[in-house]
């Protein structure tokens, strides 16, 4: 009878520890069919429209993507100055959402190809009441950027400009910084030039560009795990039949009336 017991016992383990490895599998399953994209409201590249969708170029390139694929998406909101947790974390898959190819990130990302060109400029409210008109006329202004962005960690790297400014501050999204600039709380924003032209478009009496680069110009590339190469190989060959089929470019024009997708095939 003991013995008995003892084999009964022995099989309940083996079928928990069984229990909790099909679980673990059907997580990773999961995962094969249903990618979670880390976007922010960072409007023309993803954000939420009135009616409460998930749009975006971005938003976009991604959905065909995963299209050639054969995967589903999920696209969810992050803050973007947690973005280094949550890729490692492995609460998201990848980062798409005008994400600067930079060696900051690199050591806790791995990217795709770069697929559009971008730098860094200033934008001032209609009119340039504070009269910047180059990177020396931020000396003594109140200047922001957006948290973990590019441009904050080209001012935090040049510590010349910094030290001029009379206060650099930094707002969690984009849409806080064009109110900051618009309440005239800050004089100038520095800001990735494809969002400062796209927020013009939709209120040119509101800001306009300044026409300076800030640091050098980069690249916008997709965002993965750092040891995730499958995943990354697979979304860019998915990718490149997109560029390949003409579908990027469709998308580009809609956007920003012009192809700017820097792959060719």
């Amino acid at each position: 009878m003991k013995k008995l017991l003892s084999l009964l016992m022995l099989i309940i383990l083996m079928t928990g520890c069984g229990g909790e490895k099909n679980s673990g599998d059907t997580h990773s399953m999961k995962h094969s069919h249903t990618l979670v994209v880390g976007i922010d409201e960072f409007a023309p590249f993803s954000f939420t429209d009135e009616s409460g969708q998930v749009v975006g170029f971005d938003v976009d390139l991604a959905r065909e993507t995963a299209k050639h694929m054969g995967v589903e998406l999920e696209f969810r909101m992050i803050n973007w100055s947690d973005k280094e947790h949550e890729i490692t974390s492995g609460n998201i898959d990848m980062i798409w959402n005008g994400l600067d190819i930079m060696d900051e990130y690199k050591k806790f990302m791995i990217f795709s190809k770069p697929y559009m060109d971008n730098r860094q400029i200033i934008m001032v409210k209609k009119g340039n009441p504070k009269n910047i008109n180059s990177v020396g006329d931020l000396e003594g202004k109140n200047v922001a950027a957006q948290a973990g962005s590019n441009a904050e960690f080209l001012v935090n790297e040049d510590a010349y400009l910094k030290d001029s400014l009379k206060n650099f501050y930094t707002y969690p999204t984009i849409g806080e910084s064009f109110a900051g600039l618009d309440t005239g709380d800050v004089d100038a924003l520095i800001i990735d030039e494809i969002a400062a032209r796209y927020e013009i478009s939709k209120h040119p009496d509101m800001f306009e560009t300044v026409e300076v680069t800030i640091g050098s110009g980069t690249e916008y590339g997709v965002g993965f795990r750092k040891n995730n190469t499958e995943l990354r190989d697979k979304v860019q060959t998915a990718f490149d039949a997109i560029v390949r089929d003409g579908t990027a470019k469709k998308i580009s024009e809609k956007w920003f009336q012009a192809d700017l997708i820097k792959l060719r095939r």
